[in-house]
């Protein structure tokens, strides 16, 4: 009896462990893609994004863009205060009207294969129904963020 129960723990445990090597986690996976696809313009040595905001055009000359070297500075651009930054500029626009992929969708890998895999799992990451192009306040013909995209 005690041997079964045993084998049956090990079984849910080695299941439960397997269900969980496939999550995708902001330390295994985005920081890591992060680093590798943007720190070229985006590392601890970019501003922030409040920094960047106050001097857009005088960064972008640059070729600076806002820090994404910690998990706060992510959220900034995915949450608030520029909430659906990083959705528009790395969509690869299946999803627009116009089809038309974000600015930095490019910089996502080296070819068309290798920027689809990385934008699945930046997608897995951000979570179902959590990858949309929403700004904070309404622009346009796209409305506000609502509190069930949030």
């Amino acid at each position: 009896m005690h041997k079964t129960k045993g084998i049956l723990l090990l079984a849910v445990a080695l299941a439960s462990g397997a269900a969980g090597a496939s999550e995708v986690t902001y330390r295994n996976d985005i920081a890591p893609l992060i680093q590798r696809q943007c720190f070229e313009c985006h590392d601890g040595n970019s501003p922030s994004i409040v920094q960047f905001k106050t001097d857009e055009d005088g960064y972008k000359k640059k070729k600076v863009g806002p820090r994404l070297d910690t998990y706060a500075d992510l959220s900034d651009l995915i949450v608030w205060p520029d909430t659906g930054a990083m959705m528009r500029r790395l969509d690869d626009g299946s999803g627009t009207p116009d089809r038309k992929p974000g600015n930095m969708y490019k910089h996502l890998g080296e070819t068309e294969p290798e920027r689809q895999a990385n934008l699945a799992t930046l997608k897995a990451w951000i979570g179902e129904g959590g990858w949309n192009l929403n700004r904070w306040q309404k622009r346009g013909d796209v409305p506000a963020i609502t509190k069930e995209q949030l």
